[in-house]
């Protein structure tokens, strides 16, 4: 697509602009209408999810936005229809576009909702180089159209919502298609476009993070709590914590922050009453729910069944200690790093993208014992690296390697 051909694109699309006044699809009927409407439309379908994050417990959809060409764009309220098998069989077939379809699937995928083939312009942007990935930047940059993203961080879960809002989500996935056309062209031209397919298929087909055995370890700040029963007590306020918050479908922090609950543990109250108060310690629910958490503390206090301090992990020791710890795998990482850094800098693409830093560290840790190209290529596959990461970065990692042991020889040498 030339200039001149892309800036009368930008300039219709521009001139398409007008108020319209969207509804929100929250029946079986509307949905069946919808479907129709959408399965007679033609080519990709762009995909979007609004949730309730930081307001409500669970991640589930609140809204989902669809557009296709020929069809236009449906705005669909999830609790309220319940089934949404019917949006499935309309548009399954079709590729389905994203702006950052991490994001979003988990939430599809609990309704139901599963594309064959996905497009991601948050992703492709990414891997063109382009130094602004968010979906206003992009839309900016492809069609000249700007986005208004006021309401990102707003509650979905607010009934009825605002026009305002119901505009925000629209346009979503109004320009998606739009959108996907042109970065599809770049990532040709840049001969891009199979990385980003494998990219593409690796984020659909990405099975959930397992569930962590102790997931109250994940309070912010934790770690700096010292001796077991502190443990049980942080344990205990974050166990009812969660249940609260589940059964009242709100996210545990509106009852009360990581922060006050460390705080309540530092304080050591003596009664109920200490507890209220601990200045600290705040939130919504922190003095309305006090006997709750006052019982938890107790519990926490009085347990028999103490928390290890320390669990078994298979994190890699922090890089800062690897030089007295394994100085031949500092030696490997330091010489490795700022070689992928240069290659991803030539390919225009940030460097976490070529090749994420807990793979280069994993292999820089425990390499194949003949760090070849095509050894480190297989580490690299089997610690999850696509393709086309392994195929540019395994030979710069072991040019690295080799680089790095010969240093070390020269090193011992010269020291003999």
């Amino acid at each position: 697509m030339g200039p001149s051909t892309r800036s009368a694109q930008r300039r219709t699309a521009r001139s398409r602009r007008t108020v319209i006044a969207y509804r929100v699809i929250d029946t079986v009927a509307g949905l069946e209408a919808a479907c129709a409407a959408l399965q007679s439309g033609t080519g990709p379908v762009a995909v979007d999810v609004e949730r309730a994050s930081g307001f409500r417990y669970s991640a589930k959809a609140y809204l989902v936005q669809v557009f296709r060409r020929g069809a236009g764009v449906f705005l669909f309220d999830p609790p309220a229809i319940g089934d949404m098998s019917p949006l499935q069989r309309a548009i399954g077939d079709a590729e389905w576009v994203f702006h950052a379809a991490s994001q979003d699937l988990p939430s599809l995928n609990e309704l139901g909702l599963m594309p064959p083939t996905i497009f991601d312009t948050e992703l492709s942007a990414r891997l063109l180089g382009w130094p602004r990935v968010g979906l206003g930047a992009v839309v900016e940059r492809t069609l000249g159209i700007v986005l208004k993203k006021e309401h990102s961080a707003a509650d979905w879960s607010t009934r009825p919502l605002p026009q305002d809002w119901l505009e925000y989500a629209a346009l979503d996935v109004e320009h998606l298609v739009d959108v996907r056309d042109i970065v599809a062209e770049e990532l040709d031209a840049t001969g891009k476009r199979e990385w980003a397919e494998e990219e593409f298929e690796e984020v659909r087909t990405r099975a959930p993070k397992p569930l962590p055995a102790e997931p109250w370890r994940r309070v912010t700040g934790v770690s700096r709590l010292r001796g077991r029963r502190n443990l049980a007590i942080a344990r205990a306020l974050w166990l009812a914590r969660d249940r609260v918050a589940r059964e009242r479908d709100v996210a545990p922090g509106r009852l009360f922050p990581d922060r006050s609950l460390l705080a309540a543990v530092a304080a050591q109250p003596s009664s109920q009453g200490a507890l209220s108060g601990v200045k600290a310690f705040t939130g919504r629910a922190s003095r309305t729910d006090l006997a709750v958490w006052w019982a938890a503390f107790e519990e926490g206090r009085t347990t028999t069944d103490l928390p290890a301090e320390r669990v078994p992990s298979d994190a890699l020791p922090p890089v800062k200690a690897w030089a007295g710890r394994r100085p031949e795998a500092d030696a490997r990482l330091k010489t490795a790093r700022p070689a992928v850094e240069a290659h991803a800098e030539f390919l225009s693409i940030p460097t976490e993208n070529l090749l994420t830093p807990e793979l280069l560290r994993r292999v820089a840790w425990e390499p194949p014992q003949a760090a070849s190209a095509e050894a480190i290529a297989a580490a690299l596959a089997a610690l999850g690296a696509r393709p086309w990461q392994v195929a540019q970065a395994a030979p710069v990692i072991a040019r690295a390697f080799v680089r790095a042991a010969q240093a070390e020889t020269d090193a011992s040498e010269a020291g003999s």
